[in-house]
């Protein structure tokens, strides 16, 4: 079954949207329970303010505008090429839309606009380890495993 699909950028209606897409996520995928008011002010500081990133989201065009889907970008300045990286975060696509190709939408909105300007290098995302399907996904869209290795501190 197609479904006819808007990509467009998300705005604060969208909000609640992409907080429990974020939530079903970190359940589905890491097995984390994570704070509905924390991440729901998390994707409202990202929509309000650019320099943080900003979210894709995929709408069904139908009567109901369902959002189905989601990403966020995040950018990252590299000295070595005067250029961003932009980062692909929270990509959910809602279970009962999977297989219909609306990740690979997202993403080639998402190159579409990287090649429309002259200040980012590369698209890069982390996956988590065991996560064998969205690597799956990821590669088939042409993305390379690199030679870095996430390591963090918390606060």
């Amino acid at each position: 079954m197609k479904t006819d699909i808007l990509i467009r950028k998300a705005e604060m209606k969208d909000a609640e949207r992409i907080a429990d897409f974020n939530i079903l996520m970190a359940r589905e995928t890491e097995g984390k329970e994570l704070d509905k008011s924390i991440v729901l002010e998390g994707v409202k500081a990202v929509i309000n303010d650019s320099h943080k990133g900003f979210y894709l989201v995929a709408e069904k065009t139908s009567n109901s505008k369902e959002i189905v889907g989601q990403l966020m970008v995040t950018f990252e300045w590299s000295d070595w090429r005067n250029k961003c990286f932009w980062w692909i975060q929270s990509a959910y696509v809602d279970k009962r839309f999977r297989k219909r190709g609306i990740f690979s939408r997202l993403y080639e909105h998402i190159v579409k606009m990287a090649n429309l300007r002259s200040d980012v290098s590369e698209l890069r995302l982390y996956v988590e380890k065991y996560n064998e399907t969205a690597k799956q996904v990821y590669e088939s869209l042409g993305f390379m495993k690199t030679s870095y290795e996430i390591y963090q501190i918390r606060f």
